[in-house]
């Protein structure tokens, strides 16, 4: 792994305008508008006031798979999406253009044999307003690289979710074909779409998409906490820590901090495997 490579890489700014349907399919592809008598849900899958999830935010303006390319020396292949963290600044436009701008926040070294960890950082503005309205830090595992070296302040690593009764817990079965509704918002993976890729990669059936099960989670804390205004929605971050099969139903686990301090978890029931782990989320009391 080439550190000085990583280090100095620019990404040139990406800018990208989305309308109305993809508002829309993005909401449809975390399961909203299963029930047509839920007005609650209606706002977010009919254009009529129409409002746009914070979630979206992760997926806007995506820089593609840099680390791909092999003058940074990164084994891509061991590769896994390890955390994710959400900070809204101001509300998300329902339709509009907006600036993706990145950098690689930094490398921490694990050691050889032990990994490494990549942070890179998205910056969204709204080119209509020049607003900042979120910002986004991905966590990459790199398993196959480590011992060669970091740059950047660590990032403190999450606390574990209280353990004991929770505070609340909001259930929400996805479907069986919601992978191939979510891949439409831009993650093109054939291991969210095809048996046979699948397969190959050690599950018997396409797995749901990370983020997917991450807007799972934005889902929940606003219709439990935020009345489904995303306004009040203000952070999220979640670790990664096992694959959703779609049709299984993902139980939410909530530990309320006070303040709209949240820490929670995510079980896929039917196998009480915990999916989502170490997560956090910060709302705003009325």
């Amino acid at each position: 792994m080439d550190i000085d490579k990583i280090r100095n890489l620019t990404i040139e700014p990406i800018v990208q305008s989305y309308d109305k349907r993809d508002t829309i399919l993005h909401a449809l592809g975390l399961g909203y508008g299963l029930d047509p008598l839920d007005e609650a849900e209606l706002p977010f899958v009919y254009e009529k006031e129409l409002r746009c999830l914070p979630c979206f935010a992760n997926i806007l303006c995506h820089p593609g798979f840099w680390a791909q390319r092999p003058e940074f020396g990164i084994d891509w292949v061991k590769i896994l999406h390890a955390e994710q963290h959400l900070t809204m600044h101001k509300p998300m436009p329902p339709t509009g253009t907006i600036r993706g701008e990145y950098r690689v926040a930094g490398v921490e070294d694990k050691g050889e044999g032990r990994g490494a960890l990549l942070h890179q950082e998205k910056a969204l503005y709204d080119t209509a307003t020049g607003d900042h309205l979120a910002t986004v830090r991905s966590t990459l595992f790199m398993r196959g690289n480590g011992g060669e070296g970091g740059f950047g302040d660590p990032i403190p690593a999450a606390e574990p979710v209280p353990e004991g009764k929770a505070d609340a817990v909001v259930e929400i079965t996805t479907r069986p074909g919601q992978a191939l509704i979510y891949r439409l918002s831009g993650d093109w993976n054939p291991l969210h779409a095809e048996p046979a890729i699948a397969r190959k990669a050690g599950f018997d059936r396409p797995i749901l998409h990370g983020l997917c099960t991450k807007g799972l989670a934005n889902r929940a804390v606003l219709a439990h906490y935020c009345d489904n205004d995303v306004a009040r929605f203000k952070s999220m971050f979640v670790r990664f820590s096992k694959p959703v099969m779609p049709g299984e139903t993902i139980r939410f686990e909530f530990y309320e901090q006070g303040g709209g301090a949240l820490r929670f978890r995510a079980v896929a029931a039917e196998r009480d495997v915990v999916v989502l782990d170490r997560c956090s989320a910060q709302v705003s009391v009325n």
